[in-house]
């Protein structure tokens, strides 16, 4: 029994000691990793942060009446290009009844006082040349007539205005020609022939006959994160990209940051403004989805490499790359860090665009589109 027993340990300490020296063999056989290497490059590096938001133009005007009817003719529609003056629509005024007849009423009384006076007047003058009366009686008379013409005039005036919406004196006060009061593009003519339309004033803003704008001179409107709106000033340079418009950059310059923030779904955001140099010749319509690359600083033909070849100490966190000195054999270089983008980091000192870097973060193949996770 004692020998059967001894027999299998010295069996099972032959075959784990055969066991590692197997394992041995075949670690020795295994090839030895080998690290890649890459170089600093000349880069253009930008800091930046980008805000969300829409292209609309500088100067946008909404054409009102100032007088209230029925819409008679259009004469624009969206789309159209405009010059000061032109006009827009023209207006029909339906005059109420009741001050139709009131103000015919007025207008009669208004006359018959008118002939009184005349003949009180015109009595009062022989009077006075006769020397019956004094100087002040026959200038009343005189004052009375006077003013009872006045009133026939504003009589007629007033019915003018009921009946027609306007009168001769009233000029451009009151008009049913509604004109353009800028020069640019029929944005939206939100009526129809046949709609009637208020005036605009104290009380009411009126109802818009047509919008106009300078599309020539837009300007981007978004909203930045309060986490970002610290990095930011007024002039920095934004470039603004539009989904309509692909592979087209626009350069443009932040004008606006609002000075007090919105509160939207429990973040606040600011509001910003920022003007397009330039258009390109490209057509830019009102109200298009943009993004602005806020530039916030940028260092350009400078030497970069890419962040994912640094390494920090563990220690004082001080970065440095390891550089090749010899076939797979790699050596510190301590080096100066400058701008980073996310992706490349400037190189201020420590390594020259000779030196090959030692890829020591490797970093996973991306599926391609063929295959896919399981």
């Amino acid at each position: 029994m004692k020998k059967a027993l001894t027999i299998i340990v010295l069996l099972i300490i032959v075959f784990l000691f055969g066991g590692s020296l197997y394992y041995l063999y075949q670690k020795n056989q295994e090839s030895p990793e080998v690290f890649k290497t890459e170089r600093a490059s000349k880069e253009t590096i930008i800091k930046k942060t980008v805000a969300t938001g829409t292209l609309i133009p500088r100067e946008e005007v909404e054409v009102k009446p100032n007088i209230s009817g029925i819409v008679d003719k259009l004469l624009v529609k969206p789309g159209d290009t405009v010059q000061v003056g032109d006009l827009v629509a023209q207006l029909k005024v339906v005059p109420n009844i009741n001050n139709l007849n009131s103000a015919k009423n007025q207008l009669r009384q208004a006359k018959i006082n008118l002939n009184n006076e005349k003949k009180i007047f015109n009595r009062q003058k022989e009077l006075f040349e006769k020397g019956v009366i004094s100087a002040n009686d026959y200038d009343l008379a005189q004052n009375s007539f006077a003013n009872a013409e006045q009133n026939v005039l504003a009589a007629e005036e007033n019915f003018e205005i009921i009946q027609t919406g306007t009168s001769k004196d009233a000029g451009n006060a009151a008009t049913t020609e509604i004109k353009a009061r800028i020069s640019g593009m029929v944005l939206s003519v939100p009526i129809k022939v046949g709609n009637q339309v208020i005036e605009a004033n104290n009380f009411n803003e009126g109802t818009t006959i047509a919008t106009i704008a300078k599309v020539d001179d837009m300007i981007f409107e978004g909203k930045v994160d309060e986490s970002e709106v610290g990095k930011i000033k007024e002039n920095l340079p934004l470039e603004i990209t539009v989904g309509a418009i692909e592979n087209t950059t626009f350069d443009a310059v932040l004008d606006y940051i609002a000075p007090q923030g919105i509160e939207e779904n429990g973040a606040v955001q600011f509001e910003i403004e920022g003007s397009l140099k330039e258009t390109k010749g490209i057509f830019i319509r009102a109200g298009l989805s943009a993004n602005a690359s806020i530039i916030l600083e940028k260092q350009e033909d400078v030497l970069a490499i890419k962040e994912a070849l640094v390494q920090f100490d563990k220690e004082t966190k001080a970065p440095f790359v390891e550089v090749e000195v010899g076939d797979q054999k790699f050596e510190r270089r301590d080096i100066e860090l400058g701008l980073s983008d996310g992706i490349n980091v400037q190189i201020k000192s420590g390594i020259d665009e000779n030196d090959n870097i030692k890829v020591w973060n490797k970093v996973e193949e991306p599926i391609s589109q063929g295959r896919r996770r399981r």
